[in-house]
């Protein structure tokens, strides 16, 4: 059996995420894999998989606000917003100046209301979007609030009247790049879809440090403390507290140590206790790690 942890992978394309999870049970001798945020089949990049009883931390990891590489093309719409979709319309997009797409760029940028793909893994009436579009049934998705803090034009190249953006993107979970890619070309009036995606960075783990789909059961796992306290913050207990914290009792008047909210609290000998917040003065344990799956 593995030792609890997290496991950095970098996704190569054509496969799912769940393929990832699948090939990672293989290496590691276990069931107990999941993942934390899905990548596209077309997409590359940063995917963050719990062994073991590491899995419990995937809930805090999901949330976190990611980095994106990604091509999009303007002058070519697709049903599915990327290349693996269908051809809808095209337009030529050769006139579209440098300042005409920084400002549509712009209006992407920020706090905004994105609908999310036709083609995406939400979940409408207990079925997915993307079953009930391939089914050919009507699929209405709501608009919702997320924030792209960057959105950067790295490259541009014209030809054939279309014009393909290099770019990097910065956003809170829950953002659609394809939506991104969709909505420019939409608002520049020739249509867009996304052609690549990688995605770099999940909070403060990055792709660097993943391994490859091949050197999975070589590649070290990032402890239950380490990762948690990378994602969370650090809260450090004496021996009295831990014991306390894993029989269910609070730390009286202990709040105000706490720097952040949740923390994952480590005592003196690296491991992780669980998950903690205050309540108050005091400092409850919101998710207790078992002492097997706490280093």
């Amino acid at each position: 059996m593995p030792s609890p942890g997290l496991l950095l992978v970098d996704k190569p394309g054509g496969m799912t995420s769940h393929d990832v999870v699948a090939r990672a049970r293989r290496a590691l001798g276990t069931r107990k894999v999941g993942h934390a945020g899905t990548l596209d089949p077309l997409a590359t990049g940063l995917l963050i998989l719990g062994v073991e009883g590491a899995t419990r931390l995937l809930t805090f990891i999901v949330g976190l606000d990611k980095t994106y590489e990604a091509t999009i093309r303007l002058g070519v719409a697709t049903d599915t917003d990327d290349a693996d979709g269908r051809t809808v319309s095209t337009a030529d997009a050769s006139s579209l100046s440098a300042e005409s797409i920084r400002e549509a760029i712009g209006a992407l940028t920020g706090r905004i209301s994105q609908v999310p793909s036709t083609y995406s893994a939400i979940k409408v009436d207990g079925r997915r979007a993307y079953d009930l579009a391939r089914a050919g049934e009507a699929v209405e998705l709501r608009a919702r609030d997320v924030t792209v803090s960057r959105f950067d034009v790295r490259d541009e190249r014209r030809s054939d009247g279309r014009i393909d953006l290099d770019v990097s993107v910065d956003c809170s979970s829950g953002t659609y790049i394809r939506s991104l890619a969709r909505d420019l070309g939409s608002a520049l009036g020739v249509g867009g879809h996304l052609t690549v995606l990688r995605r770099t960075r999940i909070g403060a783990f990055r792709v660097a440090d993943a391994a490859g789909i091949d050197a999975i059961a070589e590649h070290a796992l990032l402890s239950p403390a380490v990762a948690a306290a990378a994602v969370l913050g650090r809260f450090d207990v004496t021996a009295d507290e831990a014991r306390d914290l894993r029989h269910g009792k609070r730390l009286t008047g202990a709040a105000g140590r706490l720097r952040a909210e949740p923390s994952a609290a480590i005592d003196p000998g690296g491991a992780l206790v669980g998950i903690v917040g205050a309540r108050g003065d005091d400092v409850k344990s919101i998710m207790n790690m078992p002492e097997e799956a706490s280093r």
